[in-house]
Order: structure tokens, then C-alpha cells, then sequence
């Protein structure tokens, strides 16, 4: 697993390094003190976890988190600050850990094991294709984690599994990817390269076949994929004592799904 730790104070990130280096679960790790050359750097190396502080000069730790959010959407990021109040804003990004200044090992790799527990595929050995929607949103073929070239064709495979099987049309794409953008010519273009990025990562993978798309719109399958939420809302009695109250983490549009859940849950 490859690590990267942005501080601008250079003690701290000089322990924080060092104790990554310790730890079994990183393999390599960075530092950085300017979070403009830690962004550079990112551009040819996907990075698993991000260690990063939030008061820093030129661009703070929450903009830096979203930016490398957009390019390697499965990154985890841990914030290791001094400031508590930026604590709501950190998880609304949906961050894997917030840790107070001064850090210690222990608490650091707590954190790490905790990042890659949520990482871990869905408890199916024997499904070719697992769908985990409780928690974050992820893709598994035969065990192995599905990586994504865009972010938004992440996302919008993972609303094509929240609908179940309805077609969706490509207005009704912009509006969630852009949060209700004006679906003229520009944005056309836009979404078709989403849709081309979604077909190319899915025929990588050899997993094509389980999104129909046409110029009607396009949907997934249900029925050639193994996901969490179809078991629950079958009624699946494990999959429904593995519920923590997370649905989809890093998309807003999913609160409506995940209320129903909540709610099906205080009706038993």
C-alpha cells in the first residue's frame, strides 16, 4: 500500500513518515511540506492513504482531500491536525480518520487498519462480480477491487446500482454528476465521455455486460451482480446485522436510499 503525508511543519511530518515506515500495512510511503508539489507528485503515482494536516498556507487540507478524492476516488484520508472544528467538514468529504496532534503509533495504525477494513470486499467468496454499497461504494471481480479511470463513472455505475435495474437517461446522469447542471450540448459531450470511461473500465475488467446502455439511457443489470443492498432488501439476515447505518458514503444523492434503509430497519 502506497502512502503519502502532506504537513507544512516539518518535525511532524518527519514522525508521521517515520511511523507509516514502521507500520507492516504501508509498503511505501511520501512527505511532503507544500501541498501543491504533494499534488504534482500524485499525478503519476496513485497513492491508497493520505496523511494530511488542514491548517496549511497556499491550499488547506479539506481542498487538497477533495482533489485527490476526484482523481483516486478509493484513496483513504486521515486528517492529523491540532484544530478540532474542522472536524464536520473533514467527514462530510467522508474521511477514513481524524487524529488530534500529538499522534502516536498506536493510534495511527488503529486508524490505517481501519481505513482497510472498509476497503475489504463484500463477504461472498464464490460471487464473480460483489457490489458493496453499505459503507463506501466499491466493485470486486473474483475478490480483486474494480479501479476506475474517473471518479464520475464511478459514481455513476453507483447510481445505476442504487436505481435496481430503472433506466436511467442522460439528463437524469448530468443532473446527479453536476448536481442539477443544464443539460445543453456542452454537457452532452461531457456525460458521454463519463458513459465511454464507465464501458472501457467494465470491458477491462471483463465485466461489461452488466450495465445496458443505449440511447434510451441505461441501467444495470441486478440480476448478474451480488450487491449488499439487493440481499437486504430480499431480506438476506446477514447482510442486514451488517448494516452500520452507512450507505454509499461519498454521494449525497444516496441519503434518500440509505432513509429508507434506516427506516426498514426501525419497522422490524
Amino acid at each position: 500500500m502506497r502512502a503519502i503525508c502532506i504537513d507544512d511543519e516539518e518535525l511532524i511530518l518527519n514522525m508521521t513518515v517515520t511511523m507509516c515506515q514502521d507500520l507492516p500495512q504501508i509498503d511505501e510511503v511520501q512527505g511532503f511540506t507544500d501541498a501543491v508539489e504533494a499534488l504534482k507528485w500524485m499525478e503519476y503515482h496513485p497513492v491508497d492513504i493520505a496523511f494530511m494536516d488542514i491548517d496549511m498556507p497556499e491550499m488547506n487540507g479539506i481542498t487538497l482531500a477533495a482533489l485527490i478524492k476526484q482523481k483516486y476516488p478509493d484513496a483513504s484520508i486521515i486528517f492529523i491536525t491540532g484544530y478540532s472544528e474542522f472536524a464536520l467538514d473533514a467527514f462530510k468529504l467522508h474521511a477514513s480518520g481524524y487524529l488530534m496532534k500529538p499522534i502516536t503509533r498506536d493510534r495511527l495504525e488503529e486508524e490505517v487498519e481501519y481505513a482497510l477494513s472498509r476497503k475489504k470486499t463484500v463477504n461472498h467468496s464464490s460471487a464473480h462480480i460483489a457490489v458493496r454499497t453499505f459503507g463506501e461504494f466499491d466493485v470486486f471481480v473474483d475478490g480483486h477491487l474494480v479501479t476506475f479511470k474517473r471518479a464520475r463513472a464511478k459514481e455513476l455505475l453507483a447510481y445505476l446500482v442504487d436505481r435496481q435495474g430503472e433506466n436511467v437517461s442522460r439528463a437524469e446522469a448530468v443532473q446527479i454528476l453536476w448536481e442539477d447542471g443544464e443539460y445543453d450540448r456542452t454537457m452532452q459531450k461531457q456525460v458521454d465521455v463519463i458513459v465511454r470511461s464507465l464501458r472501457e473500465t467494465l470491458k477491462e475488467y471483463g465485466i461489461g455486460d452488466i450495465v445496458k446502455i443505449d440511447r434510451n439511457g441505461m441501467s444495470v443489470r441486478p440480476e448478474l451482480i451480488d450487491c449488499d443492498l439487493y440481499r437486504f432488501l430480499d431480506g438476506d439476515a446477514e447482510i442486514i446485522n451488517k448494516y452500520r447505518g452507512e450507505y454509499m458514503n461519498s454521494y449525497s444523492w444516496a441519503n434518500l436510499t440509505e432513509g429508507y434503509i434506516t427506516n426498514s430497519l426501525a419497522g422490524r
